[in-house]
């Protein structure tokens, strides 16, 4: 290991102990964090709870499931089931666009004065 490579090892290490300052650039990604975050919650959240549903449809149709739940016939209901569950995933892009649009309108003043006086300095 050379001389470059140990300092350059004891200096990462050195910074994991040593106390952060903290800086405008950190307020900056807090605040881009505080904007995204919600939608991208509320996106993986909704949009996995649609395919779950949409996969229980398609299991009622293909199995013997709906045969154990005292189902005659699980063709129609798995369908619906199924249908259900695809127009909750194909609505989560939009109400996630809109969510982060929202988002973006009510933060975007305080990011482009914080960027701003980044960009000044």
């Amino acid at each position: 290991m050379t001389q470059n490579d140990q300092n350059f090892l004891v200096q990462k290490i050195r910074t994991q102990y040593t106390e952060k300052e903290h800086t405008k650039l950190d307020e900056l990604r807090a605040l881009d964090a505080k904007v995204k975050k919600p939608a991208n919650v509320f996106g993986y959240t909704f949009g996995s709870i649609g395919a779950i549903v949409m996969g229980s449809g398609m299991s009622l149709v293909m199995t013997d499931i709906g045969a154990i739940l005292g189902l005659s016939s699980a063709l129609i209901p798995g369908i619906a089931v199924g249908v259900v569950g695809l127009g909750m995933v194909l609505l989560t892009y939009p109400i996630y666009s809109r969510i982060l649009g929202a988002r973006r309108k009510k933060y975007a003043q305080q990011i482009i004065e914080l960027s701003n006086t980044i960009c000044e300095e």
